[in-house]
């Protein structure tokens, strides 16, 4: 190892132990605050069942509390030196036993962690992504390991364990569920923060890092802040993923659409028309070279910096800037805009939104001929006319409620600005601003006014991200793509959690999914398992295609080393042995002796997993084929220790087990959804032919808020795209009374090809708004250069 290696190496372990100091000094004061919220809670009136409840958790509280805390500080230090691998997961021993699958007040202890480590990186995502990318650097590793203490996931299941073994209820957790959240995303926070702090002051990557900056300083003017996000990554394949340092971050662009999708082919032929009508009329701006590759910034002090004003340069300078006299005529036009705004809102508050937007439309069409006149180039000129007649085309969108559209009549100045210094926004239609606005166009267009009403969380997110591009106005495309990327996590928590129409859909497709999902692994796991075990083939069969799905309900249902799922697992064991051969009496009395209580539990289980009688029947009977086989001896026999080793292996199934995140779904173990259907939600099962790769791209690329027809069941109704999976394999759908229908992507992209499910929008909001400005410069071309 070279001394530049171990340098690096000390550093990041220097790294790792600041950040494991700052968790374990706070845990003292996150137990006094829990404390005092036991005591809050205790004092505060409440119905009799509601305060004995919170009698047993300030009692539980107070005998558990110092014991959870020492739990935690030594799993922590023990991490740290160790590694977490080892920990073993408090819910083998104390998960309680009557959960139900389908329960919005109860959470499997593995619901429990996944939401506190989603609630910590809500909070500590950016200030996490800084971190990682220093730690790759140090380390020379493409990614830090699954269970690195730096990982929420990893200290979320720490702390589990943790406050199981000390004694508390996963109910005293729900009651304090709030705190907990709040507390331990504050210090996770803190902890990355200090860790890149120390870093920076080493000479780690000592960037400034626009996002933090964004998101801790408010500008002036009432700018409300994003309500809390549930994390998730982007769906629809639109914002970027983390990346390491350098890569694709502010400005590299999202992957390209897939050639061959509707709206590909499209944007793409949209956007060559514009570049052939520029090459003849303004070859300057039509030529202009490719924006170079621009480094992902570091992150911010906890300090913080100064709040932009208009006009103050935050990042790094763009592709080709402005003329002076062009850019101080654009920031006097953005002042102009913001100071009418805010007098509308504080003064003309009788003013109804599409009296204020006719207002708007009239003071754009003038300041562009300030613009105009303050430009020195045509390449400047044909600017300030394209981007005019964009604005003009999407404040003319009916389908837009008018108090939005004020919104997003006020980005037209900061979208000028990057036109102006950044001329591929004309060559691409995936550039960030241009993005942004689609988003936030699909999600408000529906099929009609009634279709397209949005609720007061939605509606300020939108103005919040405008307030936010206002606020940086010589950023770029870097601050559309962060505030683009805040979109797409707003969108998820939205409907997951603040929409009343779809959270009920979404919280039962989560469901589907971690059944689905773990009957898939435990599959895959099942046949490796048994891949050199002797047995029977309809034996085999039914383990793989039944009994799959019932170890993943009772596992989801009740917990992985509950009595109940222990049952399934011997019943699984018992099932294999007795259709072993059976060539001695004693062999054959005791599989007759077994055979009752085992057909019971086989039925039970295919109960539980939602199973007819019928189904059931037709089970039995083919089992019962299989134990025949054995009496007559035509079936290998599995040597007792070799049935006492899988019995082993079954009982710890679930260690064996990937991650959810990891890997892709094997399709070919995918099976029919359609028992899953209940109260609420429907599951598609049919309809549509086999789709081509061009429709299962573009059902991969659908997003989430966008508004589609629907023509299924006998019903045609408006649908809006509102929940994708953790792998997009399962897409939900729900209409504007609450219906929640939900796809598996291949058959998605059957009902696309087939007409059956058609988009509110042929092309997205600024395609088609540069298609208007086409034929509007087809009548006139001259209006470019005037």
């Amino acid at each position: 190892m070279t001394a530049a290696d171990a340098r690096s190496q000390a550093l990041a372990s220097q790294a790792r132990r600041v950040h494991t100091e700052v968790l374990l000094r706070g845990l003292p004061a996150m137990v006094a605050i829990l404390t005092t919220a036991v005591q809050d809670l205790l004092a505060q009136p409440a119905e009799h069942s509601l305060q004995m409840a919170r009698r047993d958790a300030y009692d539980a509280w107070q005998r558990s509390s110092t014991p959870w805390h020492a739990r935690l500080g030594k799993s922590l230090r023990h991490a740290y030196h160790h590694g977490a691998g080892d920990s073993r997961s408090a819910s083998l021993s104390s998960r309680p036993q009557n959960l139900s699958l389908v329960s919005d007040d109860t959470i499997e202890r593995e619901i429990i962690a996944s939401r506190l480590a989603l609630a910590m990186m809500d909070k500590a995502s950016w200030e996490f992504s800084d971190l990682r990318n220093r730690m790759q650097s140090l380390e020379r590793v493409e990614d830090l390991a699954q269970q690195d203490l730096l990982r929420a996931q990893v200290l979320a299941r720490l702390v589990l364990d943790a406050w199981f073994e000390a004694g508390l209820s996963s109910s005293v957790w729900q009651m304090l569920q709030r705190w907990l959240h709040h507390e331990f995303s504050q210090l996770l926070n803190e902890a990355y923060h200090e860790a890149n702090h120390w870093l920076i002051q080493q000479g780690v990557m000592p960037e400034v890092d626009l996002r933090p900056f964004i998101r801790r300083n408010a500008p002036a003017g009432g700018m409300t802040q994003a309500a809390p996000l549930a994390p998730a990554t982007a769906h629809g394949g639109i914002a970027p993923q983390a990346t390491p340092h350098g890569a694709q971050a502010f400005g590299a662009g999202a992957p390209a659409v897939p050639v061959g999708t509707p709206a590909s082919q499209s944007a793409q032929q949209v956007m060559a028309q514009l570049q052939r009508v520029l090459a003849r009329h303004v070859p300057e701006l039509a030529q202009a070279p490719a924006r170079p590759g621009m480094p992902m910034p570091g992150p911010a002090t906890r300090s913080g910096l100064p709040a932009a004003p208009i006009g103050a340069s935050v990042g790094g300078p763009t592709t080709r800037g402005g003329s002076p006299r062009l850019n101080a005529a654009i920031n006097h036009a953005q002042e102009a805009v913001q100071r009418r705004a805010d007098q509308v809102a504080t003064v003309d508050q009788q003013l109804t939104a599409p009296q204020a937007l006719d207002e708007i439309r009239h003071r754009n069409q003038a300041l562009k001929q300030v613009l105009k006149s303050a430009a020195d180039t045509p390449a400047e000129r044909a600017t300030i006319e394209l981007v005019a007649l964009l604005f003009q085309a999407i404040l003319q969108e009916e389908r837009i409620p008018p108090a939005i559209r004020v919104w997003f009549a006020r980005l037209q100045m900061p979208v000028l600005r990057v036109a102006v210094g950044e001329p591929d926004f004309f060559a691409t239609d995936d550039h960030p601003a241009r993005r942004l606005i689609d988003r936030m166009g699909s999600c408000v267009m529906g099929f009609s006014t009634s279709t397209a009403e949005i609720g007061d969380a939605l509606e300020r997110e939108i103005k919040r991200v405008v307030q936010v591009v206002e606020a940086y106005p010589d950023t770029g495309r870097r601050v559309f793509q962060t505030v683009l990327t805040e979109f797409e996590k707003f969108l998820d928590h939205y409907f997951e959690q603040e929409n009343e129409v779809s959270k009920k859909g979404v919280s039962l497709a989560q469901q589907v999914e971690q059944r689905e999902t773990l009957a898939i692994q435990y599959t895959i796991e099942l046949r490796k398992m048994l891949s050199e075990v002797p047995v029977q083939d309809g034996v085999r069969d039914f383990l793989f295609q039944v009994w799959a799905d019932v170890l993943a309900v009772t596992g989801v249902r009740y917990g992985p080393q509950a009595e109940q799922t222990k049952a399934m697992k011997r019943a699984a064991a018992d099932l294999i042995w007795s259709a072993s051969a059976k060539v001695s009496r004693e062999d054959r009395a005791e599989v007759i002796r077994r055979l009752p209580p085992l057909l019971k539990t086989l039925r039970d289980g295919m109960g539980h997993a939602g199973m007819g009688h019928e189904r059931q029947d037709e089970h039995i009977r083919s089992l019962n084929n299989a134990l025949a086989a054995a009496f007559t001896a035509k079936t290998a026999a599995i040597p007792r220790e070799r049935l006492d080793d899988l019995m082993s292996q079954l009982e710890t199934l679930e260690a064996m087990l990937p991650s959810p995140e990891a890997g892709e779904i094997n399709e070919t173990l995918v099976r029919d959804l359609s028992s899953h259907e209940c109260d609420g939600l429907e599951v598609v099962a049919e309809g549509g032919a086999a789709p081509t790769p061009a429709m299962l791209a573009w059902a991969r690329e659908l997003q989430v808020g966008s508004w589609y027809m629907l023509d299924y069941r006998g019903r045609v109704e408006p649908v809006q795209l509102v929940w994708r999976g953790l792998r997009h394999h399962l897409i939900l759908f729900v209409s504007p009374q609450g219906r929640g229908v939900l796809f598996q992507v291949s058959r998605l992209a059957a009902f696309l090809q087939a007409g059956l499910m058609l988009p509110a929008q042929d092309e997205s909001l600024t395609v088609k708004a540069t298609r208007n400005a086409l034929a509007k410069l087809e009548v006139d071309p001259s209006r470019l250069l005037a």
